[in-house]
C-alpha cells in the first residue's frame, strides 16, 4: 500500500491511546454516549424501528448483541442497523459530528462489543467511540464541510459516518495501519444517502444513521479477514475516490490528517434540547430569548418573519408538515409548537400536535424568507411583530446544546432520564446511567449491554 492519506489516518487512528485525550473529552464522551442511548431507547418504540425490526424478523436468542430497549439480540451487524434506527428516530441524537455521530458510532461499537470474547474495558471503549467520532467527522471537514457535502445533496450522516463506524470499530478489534487503511477504504462501499427525503417527509433520514453503523462495522469486520479495501479512497486527484466522487473535488483532502490530536472532534459537538433539525434550534432559542426578554407570551404575537439563508431554507423552510419527518424539519412549525406547546419535544411531535387547527392559524401568521446576503452556514433572523405593531428581532449565533452553549450536566442527564423511562424501569434507567458516567472505571463495559434491553 502507498503511503497516502488514507494509510496516514489509519496510522493516527492506531497509535492514538486513550491518554491522549483529556479529561474534558473523556468527561463530554460519557455525555454523549448516554444522550445517544436515552435518544435511542425512545426510539426503540419508533414506527420505523418496529417496521425495520418486522422485515428483518428479530427474534429472542437470534445473536450476542443487544437490540436497546427491546428483549431481544441480533447478530452484530443486524444490531448496528437497528440501533442506528433507533437512535435517530426522534432527531433527539447528538449533532455537529458527521453530521449525526452519535447514531453511527455507538450502534456500531456496542454491537461489536457483543462479538467481544474478553473483558473490554470502558477505556478501550471511550478509545474507539473518540476515534470513531474524529475520523467521522475529518471526513465530513476533508470533503468540504457540511453545507458543501449536503449541499450537493448527500447526507453527511450516511456517507461520512460509515467511516467513523469502521475506525471506531477497527480500533476495538485492534488492526493494525494495513488493516484499518483496508477498513476505510471498504467503508467506502458502504457510503450513501441523500437529501431526497426531505420532499415529502419520508423515514428514509432514519436509515442513513443505521446503514452507516451497519457498514462500518462491516468493513472492520472485513478487515480483520484479511479482506483488502482500495488505499486510494482518500486520493483526491484518483476518478472513484470518496472526495473526488462524493464532493466533486471541492474538499481539502489535508483536512482528514492535518493536525491530528490537537483538537478532538467531539469537542465540536452539540447535544439537542429539542426534537427537531438542528437547524431550528438557533431559531427555537431566538423566540424563546425574544418572549423572556420583552414579557410577552403567544397571544401577544402577531406575526413571526424569518430570514434564512437558501440552504437552510431547502433543509428546514418548509410548512407542509404531513409527518413526523416532516414537523422534524421545518423551522415554521418548531416556532409555532413552541407558542402553541411551549416546547418543541417529542409530544409536539405527534400527529395530534402538528395537525391540530390552532399551529395551522400559526404557521399561516410566519413567513420565511431567503436573504440572499446570507452565507449557508448563518442562523436564521427571527422577527416577531406584536399585536401592537412592535418589531423585534434577534439572531442567536451559538444554539442552547452546541459547544459555545452547552446544556448543563443536570439538564442532560434529565433529558436522558426522560427518553430511557418511556422505554425502562426506573432502576435500569439509573444503572444505566451510573455505568455510562462511570466509563473508565470499569473492567468489562461488556456489562453495559445487559442494561440496554
Amino acid at each position: 500500500m502507498s503511503d497516502n492519506l488514507t494509510r496516514l489516518l489509519a496510522g493516527h487512528v492506531c497509535s492514538t491511546s486513550f491518554n491522549a485525550f483529556p479529561r474534558e473529552t473523556i468527561h463530554k464522551a460519557k455525555l454523549h454516549i448516554l444522550d445517544t442511548l436515552g435518544a435511542a431507547i425512545a426510539g426503540s418504540a419508533s414506527r420505523e424501528t418496529r417496521t425495520v425490526l418486522e422485515v428483518l424478523g428479530i427474534q429472542a436468542g437470534m445473536g450476542r448483541s443487544s437490540i436497546w430497549g427491546r428483549p431481544i439480540s441480533a447478530d452484530a451487524r443486524t444490531a448496528a442497523l437497528v440501533n442506528g434506527v433507533s437512535a435517530h428516530a426522534y432527531e433527539l441524537d447528538d449533532s455537529g459530528g458527521c453530521d449525526h455521530s452519535g447514531a453511527v458510532v455507538l450502534p456500531a461499537a456496542l454491537a461489536a462489543l457483543g462479538d467481544c470474547d474478553r473483558p473490554f474495558s470502558g477505556r478501550e471503549l471511550l478509545r474507539s467511540v473518540l476515534l470513531g467520532y474524529e475520523v467521522g467527522r475529518r471526513v465530513l471537514e476533508a470533503v468540504g464541510g457540511y453545507e458543501e457535502h449536503n449541499g450537493l445533496g448527500w447526507h453527511s450522516t450516511g456517507t461520512c459516518g460509515a467511516f467513523g463506524a469502521a475506525a471506531a470499530v477497527g480500533t476495538m478489534l485492534d488492526l493494525d495501519a494495513d488493516a484499518m487503511t483496508s477498513a476505510l477504504g471498504t467503508a467506502c462501499s458502504f457510503v450513501g444517502g441523500t437529501w431526497a427525503f426531505i420532499h415529502n417527509g419520508s423515514s428514509t433520514k432514519k436509515l442513513h444513521a443505521g446503514r452507516a453503523a451497519e457498514g462500518g462495522l462491516m468493513a472492520a469486520y472485513l478487515a480483520k479477514r484479511d479482506f483488502e479495501g482500495p488505499d486510494s479512497v482518500f486520493d483526491a486527484e484518483r476518478w472513484g475516490s470518496f472526495f473526488a466522487t462524493f464532493g466533486a473535488g471541492r474538499g481539502d483532502p489535508q483536512a482528514l490528517v492535518l493536525d491530528f490530536g490537537m483538537n478532538w472532534r467531539l469537542n465540536r459537538c452539540s447535544i439537542k434540547p429539542h426534537a427537531t433539525c438542528r437547524g431550528t434550534h438557533a431559531g427555537i432559542d431566538a423566540l424563546d430569548l425574544l418572549l423572556q426578554r420583552h414579557g410577552l407570551d403567544a397571544a401577544d404575537i402577531e406575526a413571526i418573519e424569518v430570514d434564512i439563508s437558501r440552504f437552510q431554507y431547502g433543509m428546514c423552510g418548509g410548512k407542509t408538515i404531513e409527518s413526523r419527518a416532516q414537523a422534524q424539519m421545518s423551522l415554521p412549525y418548531a416556532l409555532a409548537a413552541r407558542l402553541r406547546y411551549g416546547k418543541v419535544f417529542l409530544a409536539e411531535l405527534e400527529e395530534a400536535a402538528w395537525s391540530a387547527a390552532a399551529i395551522g392559524s400559526l404557521m399561516d401568521r410566519i413567513t420565511v424568507r431567503i436573504d440572499p446576503a446570507m452565507r449557508d452556514e448563518d442562523e436564521p433572523a427571527i422577527t416577531i411583530v406584536t399585536d401592537n405593531r412592535e418589531r423585534h428581532r434577534l439572531i442567536v449565533e451559538f444554539p442552547l446544546g452546541g459547544p459555545q452553549n452547552p446544556l448543563s450536566d443536570e439538564r442532560l442527564i434529565g433529558k436522558y432520564a426522560e427518553l430511557a423511562s418511556m422505554v425502562l424501569p426506573s432502576h435500569r434507567v439509573n444503572a444505566l446511567c451510573d455505568f455510562v458516567l462511570d466509563l473508565e472505571s470499569r473492567a468489562d463495559a461488556r456489562s453495559l449491554l445487559d442494561l440496554l434491553q
